[in-house]
Order: C-alpha cells, then sequence, then structure tokens
C-alpha cells in the first residue's frame, strides 16, 4: 500500500542574488506525495536536503513556484539526480536565464514543461491546481491541494501579507490583485506553505488584507 499523501517540510539555507544584491537566506522545502511518490515543489539550494525528505520514493516532477534563483538554483542538478521534468511558468523564462543561462549561453539549461493556470497535477492520486499568481514574479504559481486543506504559495502570500515587489519584474498591484483573486477565493481554513518562514491561513491573510474587494 502506498499509504496516504501527505506534506514533508525541511528547511534549506544558502543566498538570493538580484539586482546586484545578495542576501542569505532560509527557503521551506515542500515534498507532497505518499509513501511511492511524490512532487518536489522549488528547489532552492541543496539537492542532498531536498532528497532527505524525497526519500526512496519516485520523483514526478520539481514544481517550480517561480524562477528566482533561490527557488530554482539547483533543479537542473536535481533533474539529473532522479530523472524528473522540471515544471515552470514560461512568464518567469526572464528570471530563469538570469540564473541558468539565456540564449546566448552554450552551457544554457532549459526547464522541461510549462505550468499554466488551472493545470491540474496529481499526485498519489490527489490533484493539485496550478494557479497563475504574477506579481512576486511574472511566472510566480501557486500550487492548491483541495484534499489536503492546502496551497503552497511560494514568496506570493507569507503570513503577514503579500510577498515583496522592490525588485526587477515585480509589481505590488498585479499581486495584490493576484491574492485577492485567487488566494482569497479559497476556504478560510486553506493552510498556507509559504516559501520562507511560518505557515498561515487564508482565514488570517484575508483579515490582514481587510477584505476589501479590490483597492
Amino acid at each position: 500500500m502506498a499509504g496516504a499523501v501527505r506534506v514533508d517540510h525541511a528547511v534549506s539555507s544558502g543566498t538570493f542574488s538580484l539586482d546586484g544584491e545578495t542576501h542569505q537566506v532560509d527557503n521551506n522545502l515542500w515534498v507532497v506525495g505518499d509513501d511511492d511518490e511524490c512532487l518536489v515543489v522549488d528547489a532552492p539550494h541543496s539537492v542532498d536536503d531536498i532528497m532527505a525528505l524525497v526519500g526512496e520514493r519516485t520523483v514526478k516532477a520539481v514544481v517550480l513556484t517561480h524562477a528566482h534563483d533561490d527557488h530554482s538554483r539547483v533543479a537542473p542538478a536535481l533533474r539529473e539526480r532522479v530523472g524528473a521534468p522540471i515544471m515552470l511558468h514560461p512568464d518567469d523564462k526572464p528570471l530563469w536565464e538570469l540564473t541558468h543561462g539565456g540564449p546566448d549561453d552554450v552551457d544554457a539549461l532549459l526547464w522541461d514543461l510549462d505550468l499554466a493556470d488551472g493545470v491540474v497535477l496529481e499526485i498519489g492520486g490527489t490533484p493539485l491546481q496550478v494557479l497563475h499568481t504574477p506579481g512576486h514574479a511574472p511566472g510566480a504559481i501557486c500550487l492548491y491541494a483541495a484534499e489536503l486543506g492546502c496551497v503552497f504559495t511560494g514568496d506570493t502570500l507569507f503570513q503577514g501579507g503579500p510577498g515583496a515587489t522592490g525588485r526587477s519584474y515585480s509589481d505590488r498591484p498585479t499581486i495584490e490583485a493576484s491574492i485577492r483573486a485567487k488566494l482569497l477565493a479559497l476556504p478560510d481554513d486553506t493552510v498556507v506553505h509559504t516559501g520562507h518562514g511560518d505557515d498561515t491561513t487564508i482565514g488570517a491573510e484575508r483579515a490582514g488584507l481587510d477584505g476589501r474587494p479590490g483597492d
């Protein structure tokens, strides 16, 4: 028996670099699956840290919430280790190329499969719906697992509000619109598994955004 689908979590430490600045960061690692197979959500700093959560399971895909280097850096190395495709929303191509090389780089690496709003991925019989939530990054996505009562938000929504929008390829009104349209539509008791820091709930963050419909 494969057992029930579960969410495994750890923290991995490294750096985030963009716009000429580099910062030390702790990233949440999320692996969703049963005893036999799993999806890896983001691939930040260490393949070994991720594999400690994966164990002996078959990785079906590496799903990136966005392409900032602290979420995608080791995705190609993880792909080589486990033989699973990298999935990314194509609007994040400019950010992906900052880390993994552009069209003029002979050593450039590509992701494998495009994500799109509304696409449903499945692991262990449990569906996860892709929600395109641009703002922190143009191709940012969240993964909603209704049967598990949770959503993986990357850097779109944290405990305390929206993700950062002060760097290239980001926009505050866009991220707020994404959160209102896609995330505040989810049930209040939905647990929010973030890219950094502690969990929260949709209800808690709805209250923090005052529940106003569109300002």
